[in-house]
């Protein structure tokens, strides 16, 4: 039987969700308030479990054609430059995982999946002011007074999801104490260095490093770095930092990660804020993907990449479902996607992962499309 599903956010978890739960036979509407997707946000580094579930939804193709495909990931010490660890990605990870690690503009993910979407199911320029549970199902009121009833209504609706405020009631993100500076620099610029692999700088503490990435088929690099700040509190991923403050920050470091900041002429610079892990993603008619449920700190490259699988765990988990069953249904989602999440979350949280090695496979060889759920009966 087909659902009526509703989703409140047109980001990269959104969109992924309308295109895997509209395959499974579904009937879905996206709203999203923006009036266009602009090229707005952070550069993106998808990693092989990222691409393969991307390559199930049709547009792994269209990605690779703007992106990135880094040869490596590097991790280096910040004093010495030594290497600690190298995890061979490029081919190596398209055979041992099935997809390459890709790099691009969060913009090129979100515009090759909004061309996926119907053009009737994306509803541009709506925001959506509130939420109602009925008996047989849910409401969305929007700005513009519109409503519309649905049989599940999705809250991909970011870090500070209405959804989730709906229905778990209210509770702020924590402020980490570290802020993001991002830039992108011509990668002639930074001749003489290593360009064409993902390199993580370890600073002296968790809350310092140095982040590089190709970008743009290897024309730009992506220049990523945090510090412990703990009086900017700035959440906006569109406001400039100092370029000058960040690099008297990082003045002790290796002069090959130096060169990196000194070659970046404007930065911006975002607080970055986290939630503990939820006990519960759903309740009635309403569900949880992504940042709504699961925001975390950037260090494992994770976050798209968790709203992606959940997108494509949950359109599997929704496959047979009606009405009847969709409790059932949306518990099988949880269960298959709740310690995976919380472990990346506490993860990425400690800043520890694969600096001296390790095992990636957990995290890059998790396949979206195959991993066992349970019986919707």
């Amino acid at each position: 039987m087909m659902l009526k599903v509703g989703i409140n956010g047109g980001g990269i978890g959104g969109l992924a969700a309308a295109i895997a739960i509209g395959r499974a036979g579904h009937e879905v509407t996206v709203f999203e308030q923006a009036e266009a997707f602009g090229r707005v946000g952070a550069d993106i580094n998808l990693t092989p479990n990222a691409v393969r579930a991307l390559d199930g939804l049709g547009v792994g193709e269209l990605l690779r054609e703007t992106a990135a495909r880094p040869s490596a990931r590097i991790s280096r010490m910040w004093d010495t430059g030594a290497e600690t660890s190298r995890l061979p990605m490029s081919d190596e990870a398209e055979r041992q995982y099935g997809a390459p690690q890709l790099t691009m503009h969060r913009a090129d993910v979100v515009n090759a999946l909004a061309q996926a979407v119907p053009a009737e199911r994306l509803r541009l320029g709506h925001r959506v002011k509130g939420f109602a549970q009925r008996e047989d199902g849910a409401t969305v009121t929007l700005a513009n007074g519109g409503a519309h009833d649905f049989d599940l209504v999705i809250g991909a609706d970011g870090i500070h999801s209405g959804v989730r405020e709906f229905v778990f009631g209210e509770d702020r993100p924590q402020f980490t104490g570290v802020v993001s500076y991002r830039a992108v620099v011509p990668a002639t610029k930074l001749a003489g260095l290593e360009l064409g692999t993902f390199v993580k700088w370890w600073g002296p503490t968790p809350e310092s490093q140095i982040v590089t990435f190709p970008l743009n088929r290897g024309r730009d690099v992506f220049i990523f770095a945090t510090t412990a700040q703990t009086d900017w509190t700035n959440e906006s991923w569109t406001a400039p930092g100092d370029p000058d403050a960040l690099r008297d920050a990082y003045q002790h470091f290796h002069a090959d990660a130096r060169a990196l900041l000194a070659a970046c002429d404007t930065v911006l610079a975002s607080a970055l804020y986290v939630r503990d892990p939820l006990p519960l993603w759903s309740r009635g008619s309403f569900t949880l993907l992504g940042d709504a449920c699961h925001p975390m700190m950037p260090f494992m490259a994770q976050g798209a990449g968790m709203a992606i699988e959940d997108a494509v765990v949950l359109s599997r988990a929704l496959q047979d479902a009606s009405p009847a069953t969709l409790g059932a249904a949306l518990q099988r989602y949880e269960n298959a996607r709740r310690e995976r999440t919380a472990r990346i979350q506490i993860g990425s949280r400690g800043n520890n992962w694969l600096k001296e090695g390790g095992n990636a496979d957990w995290v890059y060889g998790y396949d979206a499309w195959a991993v066992p759920l349970a019986s919707l009966a």
